[in-house]
């Protein structure tokens, strides 16, 4: 059971960090982004090296009893320098003289790390007693040896003081930051460390207890273990949520979008013929395609579309919509399909729209780009650029309301209206 658990939560560790080094090599000026590498990837060793079945493999391959410890050590004690050089980075202040600075700091505290778990592995190598593979309980069986104790003391204490670093000033910068996923992915981070940090004072408080003749294997072989997986997956969360939290919310807006970009561009071959063709294109590029495209197609239909359309819009669907933003969307999804639909059968009315864009007043710029007065009518501002996340939650907005029961009823109107005009 503990090998599939642990070989499971390895393979989405390595996948993690596999991603997370695709990242650094488009962007290797990131010192930031490569240390988290190294540190996502020693989280997934320990992963790794916790099944039972890959730690005893390791140690019969290598021949020395209960080296897979060593090695599952090392990587949360690559971890925890990996957390310091970070937090020397972000105290170290800005311009060269503080890169400098946090540049001889971190070589400092990596030499001091580097002189500190060389005496825990010596520890560990001259107080090893016994050639019993310890794999769950490693901590318990060597109690009463004072290298070993040496070993695992040394390790905590490294280990312990960057979780706790870590604890500390993710959420500071993270309340810096505004609501973005990196925020979120620190604040998530710091949890993880501070579990982390109750398994270092379980595996603390067994030793005590030890030596002070009361064993509690529940609490070294149980309970630190738990928080310790349960810290290292809140870890491992905190390092993928600034990658995976754009690339959902891309995935969100290309899945909304996607059924109204489909029905404007079918009745737009212009656009359709200068689309670029990028087959493994990330998310976020198909979402800003789709995005421009149907914005692209709104710029050439405004002379299709009746002048009022808006106003009629926004007029009837205040007797059942309430919110502003909802209004827009419907507004906007009426005059589209208008003047698709006015497109197709070759109608221009005397009076044009000068924009079918339409912005709820809380997603307005504060100034609107040149040439874009209100539209006629007495219709709200409209706008042709917007901040991205709101243009696309407003584009979203509008493919939902898109083939709604209130447009349909907008659409009808106008038909019968300019059925109407020409009898």
């Amino acid at each position: 059971m503990f090998d599939v658990v642990y070989l499971c939560l390895g393979a989405v560790a390595w996948t993690v960090v596999a991603f997370k080094i695709r990242d650094w090599l488009r962007d290797r000026g990131n010192t930031d982004l490569g240390l988290t590498c190294v540190m996502a990837a020693g989280i997934a060793t320990v992963f790794l090296f916790s099944a039972p079945g890959v730690y005893r493999w390791f140690d019969r391959l290598t021949g020395v009893p209960n080296l897979a410890m060593v090695f599952l050590y090392s990587s949360l004690v690559v971890f925890a320098t990996g957390a310091f050089v970070l937090l020397l980075r972000w105290h170290g202040g800005t311009g060269a003289e503080g890169r400098a600075r946090a540049r001889l700091r971190s070589r400092k505290v990596m030499a001091a790390v580097a002189a500190v778990w060389a005496a825990a592995v010596t520890g560990f190598a001259v107080g090893r007693p016994d050639a019993v593979e310890h794999p769950r309980d490693f901590s318990t069986a060597y109690t009463g040896s004072p290298g070993v104790m040496t070993f695992l003391v040394l390790y905590l204490a490294i280990f312990g003081a960057g979780l706790a670093g870590l604890g500390v000033l993710c959420p500071r910068y993270a309340s810096r930051l505004g609501p973005s996923w990196l925020a979120r992915g620190l604040r998530v981070l710091a949890a993880g460390c501070w579990l982390g940090l109750v398994y270092c004072a379980c595996k603390l408080a067994g030793f005590a207890l030890s030596w002070a003749g009361h064993e509690a294997p529940w609490l070294s072989n149980g309970v630190a273990p738990l928080s310790a997986s349960a810290g290292a997956v809140l870890v491992l969360a905190g390092f993928a949520l600034p990658a995976a939290g754009p690339r959902a919310t891309a995935w969100r807006r290309l899945r909304r979008l996607h059924p109204l970009w489909k029905d404007v561009t079918a009745q737009a071959p212009e656009v359709a013929a200068r689309r670029a063709h990028r087959p493994f294109a990330g998310l976020q590029w198909r979402a800003d395609r789709q995005m421009a495209e149907i914005r692209d197609v709104q710029r050439g239909i405004g002379r299709y579309v009746e002048s009022d359309t808006i106003d009629i819009a926004r007029e009837r669907g205040r007797a059942v919509v309430a919110d502003e933003r909802q209004l827009a969307a419907v507004a906007e999804a009426a005059a589209l399909r208008r003047g698709l639909e006015n497109r197709a059968i070759g109608l221009v009315p005397v009076l044009g729209a000068d924009c079918v864009v339409v912005m709820a007043e809380g997603e307005r710029p504060a100034a609107g780009p040149p040439g874009r007065s209100g539209g006629p009518g007495g219709a709200i501002a409209e706008r042709l650029t917007a901040e991205p996340a709101a243009e696309y939650e407003h584009l979203a907005r509008v493919a939902d309301v898109y083939h709604s029961p209130l447009t349909d009823t907008v659409l009808t109107e106008l038909r019968q209206r300019s059925a109407a005009q020409r009898h």
